[in-house]
């Protein structure tokens, strides 16, 4: 098969273009981070927390193992970083463009969902007890045996956080995008049996789940926030990408639906199913 030369279509030649034909995602990639800003800004239900249930929120209060700011870093900052050096290799940047705009509306849905449910439920978090008693000593409503909080107003705050948990649904939306992504470029699923790619698509989900679970175990969530934040950020990455790429194992899933329409709009007619861009055949 013919091998199509993406040289023509970089940054320079096609970026400005691109650009403006997507100029409205982007004001709503904008719209999204302040709606997800003044989500966290605002306070979340509080819902009822008696007496009786603080047995169950009783674990210790322990700092993350993952830290805040190390999850944009992993779910967006590395599957960008990978799809940029793939631009240095194969030139194309409807692939590029479309691959970090799918990417950011990925995280940003899911950022928005997640704290807009986070701040709905008001589920209190598995150490909520030294949050709202950080010396240890509890009060309580005499009539309602409702807990009457002595700590501090922004980790109190924190607490009513819990589901679903955002660690997992971030990285299940940059990571799970990501495993999208390479399965495409590797064509993980094109009947030649190679395991060994599915081995390397797993990895971002692999890495995706031992955050998820580091929030059980640092007590930050129950295990029900986890799974909740896991699979909403993995439906809203696989429908993101799909918005733009073709799914893995179709014969062009190498490549983003708008880089093979550009195709079809040629002069010379290129069928979009000669091109064999693929980082492995």
């Amino acid at each position: 098969m013919p091998d199509i030369q993406l040289e023509t279509h970089t940054i320079r030649s096609h970026g400005t273009k691109l650009a403006r034909f997507h100029v409205h995602d982007w004001i709503i990639l904008l719209l999204l981070v302040i709606i997800d800003v003044i989500l966290n800004i605002i306070e979340p239900f509080h819902r009822f927390v008696g007496k009786d249930m603080m047995t169950d929120l009783r674990y210790p209060l322990k700092s993350n193992t993952v830290p805040v700011w190390a999850v944009p870093l992993i779910g967006v900052v590395l599957p960008a970083f990978i799809v940029i050096s793939i631009y240095f290799k194969k030139r194309n940047v409807y692939d590029l463009h479309n691959a970090i705009l799918g990417l950011l509306f990925s995280v940003l849905i899911t950022a928005v969902l997640t704290d807009a449910i986070k701040d709905a439920v008001g589920r209190p978090r598995p150490d909520f007890f030294w949050r709202c008693f950080p010396d240890g000593h509890d009060l309580y409503d005499d009539f309602t045996t409702s807990v009457i909080c002595h700590g501090e107003k922004s980790v109190i705050k924190e607490g009513h956080k819990s589901f679903p948990s955002g660690h997992s649904s971030w990285s299940f939306a940059g990571l799970g995008f990501l495993a999208w992504y390479l399965a495409g470029k590797f064509r993980a699923f094109n009947r030649r049996g190679h395991v060994a790619k599915l081995c390397i698509v797993l990895l971002p989900l692999l890495c995706a789940s031992l955050i998820a679970i580091s929030r059980v175990d640092d007590y930050w969530h129950h295990w029900q926030d986890v799974f909740a934040g896991g699979i909403l950020g993995l439906v809203v990455s696989s429908v993101c990408y799909l918005q733009f790429f073709p799914p893995p194992y179709h014969v062009n899933g190498w490549g983003p639906h708008a880089y093979f329409q550009v195709l079809e709009e040629m002069p010379n007619g290129v069928a979009p199913s000669t091109a064999t861009n693929g980082l492995i055949a």
